[in-house]
């Protein structure tokens, strides 16, 4: 099992690697959605919490 996360890691690495290198605009996309999810998660959990305090 160790060794199939490894193999795993090691692609996921060069995936990224991979679309930085041949189409660095359209990474940047996607780590703006990814902090735009990362965003909105957390607005949601932080109203979530204000509504149960009222």
């Amino acid at each position: 099992m160790a060794q199939a996360r490894k193999i795993v890691l090691y692609i996921v690495v060069i995936f990224v690697l991979y679309t930085i290198i041949t189409a660095p605009e359209r990474a940047a996309d996607l780590v703006q959605v990814g902090f735009e999810g990362v965003s909105s998660a957390a607005q949601g959990v932080g109203d979530f919490m204000s509504e149960l305090v009222k």
